[in-house]
């Protein structure tokens, strides 16, 4: 009965993602449990390799929860609340949701390659760095939310590059998304040593886009790698405060020649994608705007625009339904909202005509206009896991006042930081709308993609 009430709490929680990760645990130990005694006695002997190698625990917690697992002792609150439901009392949606979030998938114990006390050096580690920024946060308004999230509404990019910039004035290595590393050269030094297979370890400070601080340690010990990750969350006023422990196993990484480090995890965690990485080496200011304004959600594995070798003389060759949500969001910087999958012909070719070098019986043409309806079908695009990504890494202003970005495609999936490259004419309108003159691509490292459309 204990165990059906923890499944629900969880699926409440969860939902159908839960459930992609869970099935196969759940199927494996009912058909346990079915076993007869005399099965399971057999199984008892064969070693430790014959384990289930990882098991839900809690988190290490700064407050709210003890430790658990392992005959660990566990928290009084969690024992009222498990009371309750054994008196048949559904417990509170925010107990519900505490328990919940605090849930991962971790090595066991046993398998831990940290110690105890380098834990909990390491815990506060983070709080000592993350009080280097305290100032940022200190009006920061702070509303009740998930562990996994800062909860703070409205932090900016501003504040979030200031976090970076206190971080690394500290000697922390630090990184945001769109702000570069700072003391980069400890992360490829650890590298160096792991390369060495000498005992190694470093932490980064990423800061997500909303404050939410996670303090990464990377462990290389005995031939394995493990990460130690804890998350810093604020209380009002600029506290900081562990809102989660979590170890990890991680099955491979690389630095590659330009400077990404990319690591993979074993199995998935709550806190990322089972892929990750950091730009450790500087990107100008100019290149990441170039970057954001140009490039930044244009594919290389849904549509033509990236992959075809086209100009104005064979712009035909791009024009397919599915590629103008993309365009749309790029040109205008919204989300597009089609009524019954239909989109009217003069926001549609509004977009197209001065996206593209075509007129708008091109547009017409390949595009699926009805004429009927006046308007333009409406084609979602199904996204796929870890597709390559450009950045401008160069650029040149032309007489003509257009703009050739020169681009690296990034794929991080195959440890790629140039599998492919692009050389893209761009011409600016004074109103702040641009059009695409012209893509050439030359494969690299990987071969090219195949747009999503076109796949058999």
């Amino acid at each position: 009965m204990e165990t059906i009430q923890y499944v629900k709490r969880l699926l409440k929680t969860y939902r159908i993602g839960f459930v992609v990760v869970c099935v196969p645990v759940i199927v494996a130990g009912l058909f346990t449990m079915l076993k007869s005694p005399e099965e399971t006695l057999g199984d008892k002997g064969k070693g430790e390799s014959e384990n289930v190698s990882m098991h839900p625990v809690h988190n290490e917690e700064n407050s709210s929860w003890g430790k658990t697992g392992m005959g660990e002792e566990r928290s009084t609150e969690t024992d009222a609340s498990e009371s309750a439901e054994g008196q048949g009392t559904e417990p509170s949606e925010e107990a519900i949701t505490e328990e919940a979030s605090s849930l991962w998938m971790l090595p066991p114990e046993t398998d831990c390659l940290f110690t105890e006390d380098e834990k909990a050096k390491l815990k506060e580690q983070a709080l000592t760095a993350a009080r280097k920024a305290a100032a940022v946060y200190q009006n920061a308004d702070v509303e009740a939310g998930p562990a996994w999230a800062s909860n703070i509404r409205n932090f900016t990019e501003e504040q979030c590059r200031e976090v970076v910039m206190q971080l690394g004035s500290a000697g922390y290595v630090s990184v945001s998304e769109h702000v570069n590393m700072e003391n980069n050269h400890a992360l490829e030094d650890f590298y160096t040593a792991y390369q060495k297979k000498e005992e190694a370890m470093v932490t980064v400070f990423q800061v997500n886009g909303d404050g939410f601080i996670g303090a990464f340690t990377f462990l290389y010990r005995d031939g394995k790698i493990q990460t130690c990750h804890v998350g810093i969350g604020w209380k009002a006023g600029g506290i900081p405060e562990v809102k989660s422990v979590e170890v990890s196993n991680i099955s491979e990484i690389k630095l590659t020649e330009k400077g990404y480090f990319i690591y993979m995890y074993e199995t998935a965690v709550a806190h990322s994608e089972l892929r990750q990485y950091w730009r450790t080496q500087p990107l100008s200011d100019t290149c990441r705007k170039l970057t954001e304004k140009y490039l930044q959600g244009l594919s290389y594995v849904n549509y033509n625009v990236l992959i075809t070798n086209w100009n104005s003389s064979n712009v035909e060759d791009i024009l397919i339904p599915c590629m103008f949500e993309d365009i749309y969001r790029i040109a205008t910087g919204e989300n597009l909202h089609a009524e019954n999958g239909r989109i009217p012909s003069d926001v549609y070719e509004g977009i197209m005509t001065v996206c593209f070098p075509v007129s708008v019986e091109q547009v017409r043409k390949h595009c699926g206009y009805d004429v009927g309806t006046d308007s333009y079908p409406y084609e979602m695009i199904f996204s796929r896991q870890y597709p390559p990504f450009g950045e401008v890494t160069d650029y040149r202003e032309n007489q003509d006042g257009t703009i050739t970005l020169y681009v690296d495609g990034v794929w991080p999936d195959y440890n790629s930081d140039c599998a492919f490259t692009n050389e893209i004419v761009i011409q600016p309108f004074e109103d702040g709308s641009f059009r695409y003159l012209s893509n050439t691509i030359e494969k690299k490292e990987m071969e090219l993609p195949v747009p999503a459309n076109q796949e058999n």
